[in-house]
């Protein structure tokens, strides 16, 4: 059975057609009439006409990519009709694939030829919805989960969608299951994600791609409620668990793209190795910062460390780690005024569980810097009001300074307003150590540091840590960590 459907703005010109194929006796089976892009579409869906007479000026742009893609879903031929003999019209005609333009005004003998001509291939030959592959009866949660559980042979392609909320994935997997896949899928709920997996996609590529994108789109029209998604098409034929586990490892894109949007990839991604903990350099500079309550300057900094990523991302999982690395140097600042308690405190805990579970980094870093605000802002009042940790406040000033050889306790003494002998007792009392001993453990840890990432002489190393003699360096680094520089440095 081969049916019509015929989609113009006019009644007229729709009706004009229909009776033209009746007149001149076309034997189509049944002719559907559509005035509005909607109209179309869901024809289109519900009866899939093998031929389709549409024109072309009733779709905007909002429809166009729906109308592409149930035309090619379930159309054998489209025909186009246009008042506007323009180049852009004949560029739409051409993505369409269509198989004949039509000027309006249409001559009659044309319109005969042409739904003659079409009648008896769609006759012939099957609609192409009824012509791709179709998915073997051998995939099994274990063909997806276990290596060499499926044929080797088959090009596999893997959609996986995940929901933002654990909450909203039974909902995903009723719209799944009840959706109208123009090549259709075998589907695998799992525990944190829906997979869609196809075999023999030989030249299909392109639809899958285009079924991926309008499946978003209807989800977001319907719901509301936003998705990510991986489709990969691997360029090798590979395994069925492999390919599960490469798309798999690549879901983590959205945390640096964000949901609503469907990511198609050819290869896996490979996340890039980073050192997650601040350097020596960074917790200086982190300490100025907040001591200056300069929020615009540690905005900057911000934004250019985790929001200008491209390929190849960081490790998503690293990146959390070096935002814990930051927030543990917020939380000393926060110790040093007395603002580790009360409500601040439970919007540091937030902030520390947001690093760790909140699933999109934009997000991530706009609770950072709403409550570094809210920190800076607490520390200028307490600051007026003189509440500060005098051995928090002291630390901070040497870790600034270690580098300079003549730093002493009279120094530090006179930065935090205090008495040398009181700052020396409240060191030790809470440090367990004197003033001189945490400096030199605060000398032979970036001491370490240098001797382990740099080549840097022994000399520059000294200079660079605040010991004015190398030899000298040279015996308190033996004595603190047992072995010379050299033999630390040709170790590591």
């Amino acid at each position: 059975m081969v049916k019509l459907l015929i989609a113009d703005r006019d009644e007229n010109e729709r009706v004009g057609i229909k009776w033209l194929v009746s007149s001149y006796s076309i034997p189509y089976e049944k002719i559907f009439l559509a005035g509005t892009a909607l109209e179309t579409i869901r024809f289109l869906e519900k009866e899939m006409p093998e031929v389709v007479c549409v024109e072309l000026d009733m779709f905007q742009s909002d429809a166009w990519q729906e109308l592409t893609f149930a035309l090619n879903r379930y159309a054998r031929y489209c025909i186009v009709m246009t008042a506007e003999a323009t180049f852009d019209r004949a560029l739409q005609a051409i993505e369409l694939h269509a198989y004949s333009f039509w000027l309006k005004p249409i001559l009659p003998d044309e319109i005969k030829r042409v739904l003659q001509h079409c009648y008896k291939q769609a006759g012939k030959n099957p609609s192409p919805h009824l012509a791709f592959g179709t998915t073997s009866d051998t995939m099994s949660y274990r063909a997806l989960f276990v290596e060499g559980e499926a044929p080797e042979h088959s090009a596999y392609s893997i959609l996986l969608l995940q929901t933002e909320q654990t909450k909203d994935l039974p909902l995903l997997r009723k719209f799944i299951e009840e959706y109208s896949f123009q090549i259709q899928p075998v589907i695998f709920p799992l525990s944190d994600m829906i997979a869609c997996v196809l075999e023999s996609r030989i030249g299909t590529d392109s639809y899958v791609i285009q079924q991926g994108n309008l499946l978003l789109k209807q989800w977001e029209e319907c719901f509301r409620i936003p998705i990510a998604g991986i489709l990969y098409l691997p360029k090798q034929i590979q395994p069925l668990h492999k390919c599960y586990v490469e798309a798999k490892q690549s879901l983590d894109i959205h945390f640096f793209k964000g949901y609503r949007q469907l990511t198609v990839l050819e290869n896996p991604i490979r996340w890039r190795e980073i050192d997650p903990f601040l350097t020596p350099d960074d917790q200086r500079k982190w300490i100025g910062m907040l001591n200056s309550g300069d929020l615009d300057e540690i905005k900057n900094w911000i934004h250019a460390e985790f929001l200008n990523f491209s390929h190849p991302y960081p490790d998503p999982g690293l990146l959390r780690v070096r935002l814990t690395s930051i927030l543990a140097q917020v939380r000393r600042f926060m110790k040093s005024f007395h603002l580790d308690q009360g409500d601040l405190e439970a919007s540091y805990h937030r902030v520390f569980e947001s690093i760790l579970y909140t699933s999109v980094l934009y997000r991530i870093v706009q609770d950072f810097i709403l409550f570094l605000k809210e920190v800076i802002d607490r520390a200028a009042i307490h600051r007026q009001e003189k509440i500060l940790d005098v051995t928090e406040k002291a630390i901070q000033y040497i870790e600034q300074h270690y580098m300079e050889p003549d730093l002493n306790l009279e120094k530090v003494a006179q930065f935090v307003d205090r008495n040398p002998a009181y700052l020396s007792s409240q060191l030790s009392r809470k440090n367990k150590e004197t003033f001189r001993q945490l400096l030199t453990q605060i000398r032979i840890r970036e001491a370490q540091t240098l001797l382990k990432e740099t080549d840097q002489t022994i000399q520059q190393i000294a200079d660079q840590t605040g010991f004015a003699n190398p030899n000298y360096f040279s015996r308190v680094f033996k004595k603190e960590v047992g072995i010379s520089p050299r033999t630390y440095r040709d170790q590591k």
